[in-house]
């Protein structure tokens, strides 16, 4: 599975930001995707997940009511709309690719997802 994140950029505090992911070249299972975020010196963070069939959502604490996951299983992509962006959410955007089913409490572990895609930057900065 191949996945390419896109969308990233500059805006302001309070300001509205849609990044996207779109997979291919997968063969076999296929059950969640997730975004995880980066900051330099600092482990990877969950962000929200979304299964591809039943659209059951994740998300991270920080996130929730500010973030929305969303996805198109024709076009095989994934979307996170960040509303009310804070300079805390300033980091570099990953998407990952579960190919098996996961228990709720595992949506948030990396270790759930087998394939991962490049990453996109969000900087939220005044």
């Amino acid at each position: 599975v191949q996945l390419q994140a896109s969308g990233g950029g500059l805006v302001q505090p309070g300001d509205s930001l849609k990044v996207s992911c779109v997979a291919s070249g997968w063969n076999y299972g296929r059950y969640a995707m997730g975004w995880f975020r980066q900051v330099p010196g600092k482990e990877r963070e969950f962000v929200a997940a979304v299964t591809w069939s039943a659209g059951t959502t994740y998300y991270a604490d920080s996130v929730k009511g500010r973030f929305t996951i969303s996805k198109d299983n024709a076009k095989k992509t994934v979307y996170l709309q960040m509303n009310d962006l804070k300079t805390e959410d300033t980091a570099v955007y990953f998407c990952a690719h579960a190919n098996s089913p996961y228990p709720p409490a595992a949506a948030g572990s990396w270790t759930a997802y087998d394939h991962w895609g490049n990453g996109t930057l969000v900087t939220v900065s005044s």
